[in-house]
């Protein structure tokens, strides 16, 4: 049997219009390893080549046959990583074939993290939010200060970063933070003064003339936010998945699919492309497809192909040299239809030469260096494809991305403000609203700043949820609770209660994309107090979360735009 393969470089980007459709004909009868493996045909996309000249942003189809053996394309292939194998290692492959057995140890499974990334850690919010989820378990990274170690104790993960300034933000701090609770916010103080521990400011009932400390609204709230969504956006991932291949945007590049053919010990298919204007599912153009790419984010890989009734595998690879392990999972197409295949990072194998791998380490899918679409007569372990057959082939698809699992739950959390979209509302009687609305411009516009922080994470393309209290009080959590939209309630609410909103919001696919304003139903002028030997019981947040809805913000009534319901 022959094999074929079709391959794209990088880091370039693509714009052909259309999909990728790989041929090729599998018609000799010789015994292939090529890459480790035996008899496959693979479609790869590798960082190893740079753009070439010849092709043009298009769609990129692939076609093989059969022709003489060529030493030149057998030596061209040995180079297409970086360097040819090992030739001992590919005597040693040949002999395993035939010797090994089949491995009977499940390979180890691939590593997820949960960690939990608290700024403002030492706030009145943050505190409590790490108190919280260091009690569930919860792994919790935080910024590194004296204050945040005596204050958050030993077991914290402490890292060093400044919101207001971007080079603080090193993107290593972040790796394996999947969610972020951001308590960050602008200072803001009596300006007679305040104690040690600010319990004038903490009260949050009686009224003192404030007065901004430190770093301006402008630099906390908005530029703050710009600078933490750039760091943390390629750890927690998108809601609509990362665009490998395919799509509308970012179109400024191209991408070169090349042949890796079977072209050892007398392997001698050979794939050939030509460039099509349409031929895609929407005939529209393609998008980036950039590698070595940190997926660490996502759940799984997912093609967009028209199938032809066979059985491919894609291999995920994590180096970019020769003998190496490479992740493999099948799947199966409906012949002439187009089809979505997500295939879980978690179903993936390790396999070297075709046999799994038990010891091998678990998929590291912050550094995938190469996919490949492989059309193959073995699966692994010599099992065959049962739907293999000689002679042409042809695999268009559109798109390739990585994606989340749904139910998608919030990734980012933000602690904002009621009252964020009134300074500026027609109409407003700002004597009978708090003293931020009343004093904003005052105040640096601390609240205009705050409103466009929130912009900020609306249009990142996180899932997020966003909270925003009224007064905030050192009272306990347990009183009765009013969520509300729009941006209308003034009312109280203690930061125990915030922190605990936040955490279960974490959890709660029902809060994804929901902004809204919650306060208790205790009045200012009365304090709120728990018995410690009657506690109140504790709340199930998911009541309030399920009558929330998606795109009310409390800006319509500035745009004259009617809330979405």
């Amino acid at each position: 049997m022959s094999c074929c393969a079709a391959s794209s470089s990088s880091p370039v980007l693509a714009n052909p219009r259309g999909g990728f459709a790989a041929s090729c004909s599998t018609t000799s009868n010789h015994r292939a390893i090529f890459l480790g493996s035996r008899q496959f045909s693979p479609i790869i996309y590798s960082p190893a080549h740079r753009a070439s000249s010849r092709l043009s942003r298009r769609e990129v189809i692939a076609f093989a046959g059969q022709q003489s053996w060529d030493i030149g394309r057998f030596v061209r292939t040995l180079y297409f990583f970086n360097g040819p194998p090992n030739p001992l290692k590919i005597v040693e492959s040949i002999i395993s074939s035939f010797t090994g057995s089949t491995p009977s140890e499940a390979p180890k499974k691939m590593e997820t993290s949960d960690v939990v990334l608290v700024t403002g850690a030492t706030g009145g919010v943050g505190r409590r939010v790490v108190d919280i989820l260091r009690k569930k378990g919860l792994p919790v990274r935080a910024r590194n200060e004296e204050k945040a170690r005596s204050m958050l104790g030993p077991d914290v993960d402490l890292i060093i970063g400044d919101v207001t300034k971007e080079n603080t933000l090193d993107p290593k701090y972040f790796k394996g933070i999947k969610k972020v609770i951001n308590a960050v916010s602008v200072i803001v103080g009596p300006k007679e003064g305040d104690t040690p521990d600010r319990q004038k400011y903490k009260q949050g009932i009686k009224f003192f003339e404030p007065e901004i400390k430190g770093p301006s609204p402008e630099m906390v709230e908005y530029l703050g936010m710009q600078n933490l969504i750039n760091a943390v956006k390629n750890s927690v991932g998108l809601t609509e998945g990362k665009l490998l291949f395919g799509g509308t945007g970012n179109l400024s590049g191209k991408i070169v699919w090349g042949a890796l053919d079977d072209v050892v010990m007398g392997g001698v298919s050979e794939s050939t492309f030509q460039i099509q204007p349409t031929g895609s599912e929407t005939g529209g153009p393609t998008g980036l497809f950039k590698v070595p790419e940190d997926l660490s984010a996502y759940d799984g890989i997912e093609l967009r192909v028209k199938g032809d009734g066979r059985r491919y595998k894609l291999i995920v690879r994590t180096s970019f040299e020769w003998d190496t392990v490479g992740y493999i999972a099948s799947f199966n197409t409906t012949k002439g239809e187009w089809q979505s295949v997500k295939i879980p990072f978690s179903s993936l194998n390790p396999v070297f030469r075709a046999r799994t791998m038990p010891d091998a380490p678990p998929l590291d899918a912050s550094n995938v260096t190469s996919l490949q679409l492989m059309y193959s007569k073995f699966e692994y372990d010599g099992k065959l494809n049962p739907t293999f057959t000689e002679g042409p082939f042809e695999l268009p698809f559109s798109s390739i991305r990585a994606y989340i699992n749904e139910p998608i739950t919030p990734r980012f959390v933000h602690v904002s403000s009621a009252g964020v979209t009134r300074p500026e509302r027609p109409g407003l009687d700002l004597s009978k609203q708090p003293p931020a609305v009343r004093m904003n411009k005052e105040l640096g516009s601390i609240l205009t700043y705050k409103l466009k922080g929130e912009d900020l994470i609306r249009e990142s393309g996180i899932p997020y949820t966003i909270v925003r209290p009224c007064a905030l009080t050192e009272e306990p959590a347990g009183a009765d609770l009013i969520f509300d939209q729009g941006d209308n309630i003034t009312g109280k609410i203690s930061r125990e209660e915030i922190a605990l909103i936040c955490v279960a919001a974490l959890a709660s696919p029902n809060a994804v994309e929901k902004t809204f304003e919650v306060k208790s139903t205790v009045p200012f002028s009365e304090p709120f107090v728990v018995d410690p030997s009657n506690p109140p019981p504790e709340k199930d947040y998911e009541v309030y979360f399920k009558e929330l809805k998606a795109g009310i913000t409390g800006k319509e009534a500035l745009e004259g735009t009617p809330a979405q319901v």
